[in-house]
């Protein structure tokens, strides 16, 4: 098995070394960089988000021929990095990790944010997305979609969801279900998805909406079922839970995303470079084995592609916030 497990790894460093090779031509045109790159994580060390960064990072240093050293900057849901980063040298040597709270949900709910998500950052690429699960408490008579919500309206005073806190994504895909759904449930905000899993596991709340890895361990091990996903494909970690869409949620297809982006006004020529060895790193089957662990599918883009994917969850988000009056302050 260790045997087998070095030859993958040789196999994947070799195969990303030759595609590293055939594209120098085209990245030549560029000395950049000639120095380390400090990529900024907007959390603190440990965990899902830091692990993506800290995971790409590695494999991206050595295509770019440069270390990028992680700047974990936690605290103030993401705020203090952001305007770290877009305060920084538009010079391709400072790089953020942005993903759905700060360039989507964030700017979506909350008031006097001190940045913007569209004009204050240059969106380099998308690292991938995972999606987010219903999950019920196995006391739920409901095997599906559609039981669920006649369970609801039948209950509709007793039945509650749990989500990580007010304008989180897990509760915003909650909002937009009830909304598409017409589900009178109520939602009961918790500091953490943690607190809101013991909860949910003790029956004091019936569902929730959390990302696919914190759920993961839980569907297990059957403290809780899972009902369906978000997304526009069934998740490879899940492959007998249907989507949204198939149960008739057209559009659904909200995802927990990481992605890269740069301070406004990074040249053309960097953005080029960091987009095609970024994508050039994310096609490594060594890569999405890693990225598995916290069930996130690897989504190759160009830097005009996920602007556009940035602009639009930002819209999907902003747009239901004003229809569920969900303002909050700072």
């Amino acid at each position: 098995m260790q045997r087998r497990q070095t030859l993958k790894t040789v196999l994947g460093t070799a195969a990303l070394s030759q595609g590293l090779f055939s594209s120098q031509s085209s990245l030549a045109q560029t000395s950049y960089p000639t120095k380390p790159i400090r990529y900024i994580v907007p959390v603190s060390a440990g965990g899902g988000s830091d692990m993506i960064g800290r995971t790409v990072c590695e494999r991206w240093g050595r295509v770019l021929l440069q270390p990028m050293i992680i700047d974990n900057e936690g605290g103030g849901g993401g705020v203090i990095a952001c305007q770290n980063a877009a305060k920084a040298p538009a010079d391709g040597y400072t790089l953020m990790q942005g993903y759905v709270a700060t360039l989507g949900t964030s700017p979506a709910t909350r008031r006097n944010l001190p940045y913007d998500p569209i004009k204050d950052f240059t969106p380099i690429g998308m690292i991938g997305g995972t999606p987010n699960v219903l999950v019920v408490h196995p006391s739920v008579p409901a095997k599906n979609v559609k039981e669920f919500i006649d369970f609801i309206k039948k209950n509709p005073t007793s039945v509650s969801y749990g989500s990580s806190g007010q304008g989180s994504l897990t509760h915003l895909t909650m909002e937009l279900f009830k909304q598409t759904g017409e589900s009178p449930i109520v939602h009961i905000p918790y500091k953490g998805i943690a607190p809101a899993f013991n909860d949910l596991m003790g029956g004091q709340i019936q569902a929730m909406f959390p990302g696919l890895a914190a759920a993961l361990p839980h569907i297990r091990s059957g403290r809780v079922r899972a009902i369906a996903v978000t997304g526009a494909t069934r998740s490879s970690q899940l492959k007998d839970t249907p989507t949204l869409e198939e149960f008739g949620f057209k559009g659904f297809t909200a995802l927990q995303w990481y992605g890269v982006v740069g301070p406004a006004g990074l040249p053309t020529q960097i953005v080029q470079k960091l987009n095609s060895t970024l994508n050039l790193v994310l096609s490594s089957p060594e890569l999405k084995e890693k990225m598995a662990v916290e069930a996130v599918e690897p989504m190759t883009m160009s830097s005009d592609q996920f602007g556009n994917y940035i602009k639009a969850d930002l819209s999907r988000w902003t747009k239901l916030a004003k229809e569920r009056n969900i303002e909050l302050d700072n």
